[in-house]
């Protein structure tokens, strides 16, 4: 099959390089997919600057969702077969034509959805529901702030958190940004780079039982703080990464997301937000589009 290999770790967008390699082999409890799309993440370009190899066991490919159709399946895979329509959660390997995954972190396309788009689901839908949802229990009546609402984890987070009963602040670097994230629900829009919310800081903005969710460090991994404020304001500071759990977590993640997320994309209420395709040979131009923060939603890969 073709992928694309990361030539030189390390490297800029140009190591990423379509090789042929051996096709997947598929343990028993997994699925094989003949890939119809993957999506990008910002963790694919840490994944090709050196610093977020894939986990023990997993593809060394880039790409951790896709969608498409099931090839195979092994002996022990119960739910799915051949021809069925997937989309996926991956430790990897969904940058190529096929990828194997384990049989808990398969999706079915929801309804209303093209096999296509189903791609830009299964990552962003997982990490915002087991983050604030099932982490810190964001619930109908409060209030979510979400930086990069423009975003493909912010232009889906804003969506959900809306049919759940949200209100939703977010944040953005432009004004074509922020219109965006206002016509998907968004109820508070903030220019971060003309506006403050409370002087840029995250804690000082909480409320009181607030809590702060980290799952990147765009702005950089050291940072001074004042806790007197964790303390008077009894705040929470949480952070998780998804690619490195284990199968049995992600399995249950996935099952949550397919019983509180599926929902709300099947009645139309989240919508696929695709801001451009890609043939896989042109990853490198992808990863050069993510990497300017020009592009609203996501940036698919077509096999």
């Amino acid at each position: 099959m073709k992928a694309v290999v990361i030539t030189d770790p390390g490297g800029g967008p140009e190591v990423l390089q379509v090789k042929e390699v051996d096709d997947p082999e598929i343990k028993d409890d997994e699925v094989l997919i003949r890939v119809e799309a993957s999506a990008l993440n910002l963790a694919d370009t840490s994944q090709r600057k050196g610093y977020y190899p894939a986990p023990p066991g997993c593809s060394p490919y880039p790409g951790l969702e896709c969608s498409g159709v099931v090839e195979a399946v092994g002996k022990l895979v119960t739910r799915w077969k051949a021809g069925d329509l997937v989309c996926a959660l991956l430790g990897g390997g969904g940058y190529a034509e096929k990828v194997a995954v384990p049989e808990g972190q398969v999706l079915p396309v929801p309804a209303n959805v093209s096999l296509r788009d189903a791609a830009s689901f299964p990552e962003v839908a997982c990490t915002v529901w087991s983050t604030v949802f099932m982490s810190s229990r964001l619930s109908a009546g409060e209030t979510f702030l979400i930086h990069g609402g423009s975003s493909g984890i912010g232009t889906f987070a804003i969506q959900i958190a809306k049919y759940h009963g949200i209100r939703v602040f977010v944040t953005a670097g432009s004004d074509e940004k922020l219109a965006f994230c206002k016509n998907l629900g968004a109820d508070v829009d903030i220019n971060y780079k003309t506006e403050d919310f409370v002087e840029r800081r995250n804690l000082d903005c909480l409320a009181y039982e607030g809590r702060l969710f980290i799952i990147g460090f765009q702005g950089g991994f050291l940072t001074e703080v004042n806790l007197t404020g964790l303390l008077l304001r009894r705040l929470t500071v949480q952070a998780a990464g998804l690619r490195y759990r284990s199968y049995e977590s992600k399995a249950a993640i996935v099952r949550e997301v397919e019983k509180n997320v599926w929902p709300a994309i099947t009645e139309g209420k989240v919508k696929p937000v695709v801001f451009k395709y890609f043939p896989l040979s042109e990853a490198a131009e992808a990863h050069r589009l993510i990497e300017s923060s020009k592009h609203i939603g996501k940036i698919l890969l077509l096999p």
